[in-house]
């Protein structure tokens, strides 16, 4: 069977091949072995709050799971909209929001409204995989540019005017990031998006880890610099709902009947009984409850960072925001008897226990010397993930 050229250019997502290999090494160790501590998936530990989840329950007993809007319940787009209004001082439109199939849907529907074939795309490196294969599979081309620990792992304005090309035709960035849990700084944004409109291009923003920013000096969202910027957010990190499969973009106006048209072919619409249960998290109750959640997820933060630095797992950025820490096992390789991080993250499966995520899912620059650790876990296996580490040290 002939198989399409995008299809062959799309890499493993890596951390999902680790997934496997973890579960056959704990089928072959058996029931005597100390069970696999999963640090490698960036999905929160706490689910649904009770309002959210009884929402979802009534919304079935009462049968109400017809069709919605391809752009999603009017009701929901609303309340997103408040949300922004409440917690950012920011007036969104609600019809610039388009309710998606997770955020993962909104990235497919904006690049295939802005991207025709050939058409680069600039982003950091390290960043999210997906990202640059959303871009791939609407024909683009993304051109990774290596950021530093200088910039927080974040491109500057200097790197995208000293990289655009006749082909490029804007910036997909992350804010907070996955895998470095940094954000860019508000300035800095400004800077890049000056650049990027003066040459008329487009700025996507991938912001679905905003809620879980810990600095004020960095929990901006973008779209305090123009209706032109576009903010991919979702109900799978800050609101713990990963396997619901809902987000949310926020699009300039001329774009937002483009983007709902093409969803109403790919998608439909969202999970209905997913959007009548995201009604509930604006609740001022479920708020509560996602704002302890994200102390909690600080705390752990606050914990295991320094913790990776004591064991010479160097994280070179503190991050502010998300459930990641960006590590520099550079100085582990030596004993544990590999040249790389790829081969580091199969040593510490089996000598510790331990699953992380290797840089090479994140990029090319430098990514050998990195593994991303997940703070997405109770505190208590954050701890005995330390414990198991420090033994192997």
């Amino acid at each position: 069977m002939h198989i399409a050229d995008r299809a062959r250019r799309i890499e493993p997502f890596y951390v999902m091949e680790i997934c496997k290999a973890a579960q056959e090494l704990q089928q072959r160790s058996g029931s005597h072995a100390d069970p696999l501590l999963y640090l490698n998936i960036g999905e929160p530990d706490f689910t649904a709050p009770p309002l959210v989840a009884q929402a979802a329950e009534r919304c079935i007993r009462d049968g109400n799971t017809q069709y919605t809007a391809a752009n999603g319940l009017p009701a929901l787009r609303e309340r997103i909209s408040g949300w922004y209004a409440e917690r950012f001082g920011l007036s969104i439109d609600p019809a610039r929001i388009v309710v998606t199939a997770g955020a993962s849907a909104a990235l497919q529907l904006v690049c295939m409204a802005l991207i025709e074939q050939g058409d680069e795309v600039l982003m950091p490196d390290p960043s999210y995989p997906c990202n640059r294969h959303f871009v791939s599979a609407a024909e683009g081309t993304p051109r990774l540019i290596p950021a530093s620990a200088e910039d927080r792992f974040q491109l500057n304005a200097a790197q995208v005017e000293a990289h655009w090309t006749a082909a490029t035709r804007g910036v997909l960035l992350a804010s907070p990031s996955n895998p470095t849990g940094t954000s860019i700084a508000p300035a800095a944004l400004k800077s890049i998006v000056d650049v990027v409109r003066a040459r008329g291009g487009f700025t996507i923003v991938d912001e679905i880890y905003l809620g879980l920013s810990y600095d004020n000096a960095y929990g901006h969202s973008a779209l305090e610099l123009g209706d032109d910027i576009i903010s991919i957010n979702s109900f799978s990190k800050y609101f713990n709902m990963t396997g619901w499969r809902l987000g949310w973009v926020v699009l300039p106006p001329a774009l937002a009947q483009t983007v709902e048209l093409l969803s109403q072919h790919l998608f439909i619409c969202p999970s209905t009984v997913a959007q009548h249960a995201a009604l509930a998290c604006f609740e001022p109750e479920s708020l509560r409850i996602y704002e302890e959640r994200r102390a909690e997820f600080r705390a752990r933060r606050d914990w295991f960072v320094p913790q990776l630095d004591a064991l010479g797992m160097h994280v070179p950025v503190r991050p502010d925001g998300a459930f990641y820490a960006w590590a520099d096992i550079g100085s582990w390789l030596p004993r544990l008897g590999v040249d790389n991080s790829w081969d580091a993250t199969f040593a510490l499966m089996e000598r510790a226990r331990v699953v992380v995520t290797p840089g090479r899912d994140f990029g090319t620059a430098d990514t050998s010397r990195f593994v991303r650790f997940s703070t997405a876990n109770s505190l208590a296996q954050l701890q005995e993930a330390i414990a198991r580490l420090q033994r192997l040290a």
